[in-house]
């Protein structure tokens, strides 16, 4: 059943005297909002102060030698998260979603790693470093966002989702490739694979919804999950690279992501199947056109 609110609005804006009683009231509070958030840094500047910082420290990794690297990417993460934290903590402190925490992390874990894997050369350094402070201000808007759409209904919460979505699906890529590239036991692989899968779903999947039922979406992140990592175990024994690999398994995070995500908006219609269904096809193509046969 849908309500009429806006008219219900409009009654009570029609009242001359209650405006006039409820407009100090909100100019004071608006004032006092202003005056606390504007005493040093609005969130705005907030958000390019904090990924100046972590733009910084993502392109120092090159002057480490050693396995200091890694610690130095886990603290890049850590440190993403409490930037966001800082700039978005009041907003925060009546609604806190901590779902909010998990692409901004895997985001700069999943760079950082990455990054690493990349030549030496100052050129190809200061590209992904420029990619990478341009993707996390996106992605810090997107979740900012988030928090307010959970509240109410606001315009660019579409836009929000293809953003976060698509930094999601290459953080999945990104992750794989690097876990893959590792050529551990098969067991410590899949241990990896679901430390990195199954959050980038649960948040893939939560954008959509926004804290609604959270019981089920873990069920069904779950499930989406082991359905990747029995594909990935068939993956691992197949004669491709680790690069073609990822991306044959990130085709199919998105094909699950992308039903899911139409079947939640309730338009998974039969055209909208035969689009997924191409992707799956050229996804097989791919594989079969990269894969070193009799190797």
């Amino acid at each position: 059943m849908r309500f009429s609110n806006p008219f219900i609005f409009r009654r009570k804006r029609v009242s001359t005297t209650e405006n006039r009683e409820e407009r100090p009231a909100i100019v004071r509070s608006d004032q006092r909002h202003s005056e606390s958030s504007q005493g040093f840094f609005d969130k705005r500047q907030k958000f390019i102060i904090g990924i100046f910082i972590l733009s910084l420290i993502f392109l120092s990794i090159q002057f480490n030698i050693g396995q200091q690297d890694i610690f130095i990417v886990f603290a890049l993460a850590i440190l993403t998260n409490v930037f966001l934290y800082w700039a978005m903590r009041r907003d925060l402190k009546d609604n806190m979603m901590y779902t909010i925490f998990i692409l901004p992390f895997f985001y700069s874990l999943a760079f950082g790693l990455f990054y690493l894997l990349i030549p030496t050369r100052i050129i190809f350094r200061l590209i992904l470093t420029f990619i990478y402070g341009l993707g996390l201000y996106s992605l810090f808007l997107s979740q900012n966002i988030f928090v307010v759409g959970a509240i109410r209904t606001i315009q660019l919460l579409t836009g929000a989702r293809i953003v976060s979505f698509m930094i999601a699906l290459v953080c999945f890529v990104f992750l794989v490739n690097i876990v893959i590239s590792l050529h551990f036991a098969l067991p410590v692989i899949l241990a990896l694979l679901l430390l990195c899968i199954y959050p980038l779903t649960y948040h893939s999947l939560w954008i959509y919804v926004l804290q609604k039922a959270p019981f089920r979406l873990s069920v069904w992140s779950g499930g989406v999950t082991f359905c990747l990592l029995e594909i990935a175990t068939v993956l691992l024994f197949w004669p491709s690279s680790p690069t073609v690999l990822a991306l044959f398994l990130g085709s199919i995070f998105y094909l699950f992501m992308g039903l899911s995500h139409v079947w939640i908006e309730r338009r998974l219609f039969r055209n909208v199947m035969w689009e997924f269904s191409w992707i799956l096809v050229v996804a097989f193509l791919f594989l079969f056109l990269f894969t070193t046969w009799g190797r």
